[in-house]
């Protein structure tokens, strides 16, 4: 009895083991590359197995351009682009969320502040118990 108990438990185990198996974990490198010039530019490329590849080229430290692909776990092709320098990181994708766009009536609010210059009244602020100052304020 105790020897079918062992044999079942053997079957469940590699049962699980083959259902929940990657293809990912069997992944390997398929290209491979890299140059780093005296001069501090370096270009390095890799594509793996299953789909994964990046490549980037840049001044160490200065600027990079580069980008990166792999495929989605529902199969679409997800490549990402990016430029990194004084201006910070600038992905640039398809999968990457972009805002709403602005109501019209904001837009037209944010015109109309634009275009007609601001006046702030004149307001008195306390400098003590009973005594006001006369203060002027204009944003131009």
């Amino acid at each position: 009895m105790f020897r079918y108990m062992l044999v079942a438990s053997a079957f469940l185990a590699c049962a699980y083991a083959a259902a929940s198996y990657s293809q990912d974990a069997g992944a390997y490198i398929t290209k491979s590359g890299a140059d780093i010039r005296p001069d501090g530019h370096y270009d390095y490329a890799y594509e793996t197995s299953n789909g994964i590849a990046a490549q980037e080229s840049g001044l160490g430290g200065h600027q990079v351009n580069g980008g990166y692909s792999y495929y989605s776990p529902e199969g679409e092709l997800v490549q990402i682009q990016y430029v990194a320098d004084e201006n910070g990181f600038q992905p640039q994708g398809a999968l990457l969320p972009t805002p709403p766009p602005i109501p019209v009536a904001i837009l037209k609010s944010l015109e109309y502040i634009r275009t007609h210059p601001q006046y702030v009244e004149q307001q008195y602020q306390s400098q003590g118990p009973s005594q006001y100052r006369k203060v002027n304020n204009f944003r131009g």
